[in-house]
C-alpha cells in the first residue's frame, strides 16, 4: 500500500477519447474543450481538506492507448483511489475497462478498502448511447465499485464524482471542502510536517 503523504493520488483510467481529461479539466479549471487531443500523462493537482488538515489531491490523467504498460503499472502502485471513464456512446470503452481494473486488483490486492468509481461520461450524448445506465451499473456491482453518470460538457456530476470517489475512502478523511482561512496557516504546518496530520 503506497504510503500516506500530503498527496491525495486520484488516478484516471479509460480507453482513447472516453473525455478523460475533459472531466479533470472540467472539475480543475471549469473548462471544457471541443478539440480532442490525445494525451500520455498529465497530473493536475487541487487542495482538499485531509485528516481536517490540508493535502494536495493529486489527478493523474492517464494515456487511453496501451502502448505504455510500465506507466499504467505505475499509476496504479503510486494510486490511493481510481476513476474508470468509459463513454455512454461506446459499448468497447466499457469493454476496455475490464483489463485495467483486473491489473488494479492484481497489483493492489484487497480492493475493499480502495475506491473506485466507474463512471458513464458523455451522458448529454442521448441520441448516440450505445450503453445503457443499468448496463454501467450492472459491472459497477461485478467489481463491487461505485458507479456515476457524468457529462464533462454540461458538468452535470463532474465535481460530484470528486466528493464520491473522496467519501468513498475510509482509511482517513477526505473532501473537497476546506476552510479557506485557515489554509495559509495550515499549509505551512503541512510543509514542515509533510504529511497528513491532525490539527
Amino acid at each position: 500500500m503506497p504510503e500516506q503523504s500530503n498527496d491525495y493520488r486520484v488516478v484516471v483510467f479509460g480507453a482513447g477519447g472516453v473525455g478523460k481529461s475533459s472531466l479533470v479539466l472540467r472539475f480543475v479549471k471549469g473548462t471544457f474543450r471541443e478539440s480532442y487531443i490525445p494525451t500520455i500523462e498529465d497530473t493536475y493537482r487541487q487542495v482538499i481538506s485531509c485528516d481536517k488538515s490540508i493535502c494536495t489531491l493529486q489527478i493523474t490523467d492517464t494515456t487511453g492507448s496501451h502502448q505504455f504498460p510500465a506507466m499504467q503499472r505505475l499509476s496504479i502502485t503510486k494510486g490511493h483511489a481510481f476513476i474508470l471513464v468509459y463513454s455512454t456512446t461506446s459499448k468497447q470503452s466499457l469493454e476496455e475497462l475490464k483489463p485495467i481494473f483486473e491489473q488494479i486488483c492484481l497489483i493492489k490486492g484487497d480492493i475493499e478498502s480502495i475506491p473506485i468509481m466507474l463512471v458513464g461520461n458523455k451522458n448529454d450524448e442521448v441520441s448516440a448511447r450505445e450503453v445503457e445506465s443499468g448496463d454501467g451499473e450492472a459491472m459497477a456491482r461485478r467489481w463491487k465499485c461505485a458507479f456515476m453518470e457524468t457529462s464533462a460538457k454540461t458538468n452535470h456530476n463532474v465535481k460530484e464524482l470528486f466528493q464520491e470517489l473522496l467519501n468513498l475512502e475510509k482509511r482517513r478523511t477526505v473532501s473537497l471542502q476546506i476552510d479557506g482561512k485557515k489554509s495559509k496557516q495550515q499549509k505551512r504546518a503541512e510543509k514542515l510536517k509533510g504529511k497528513c496530520v491532525l490539527m
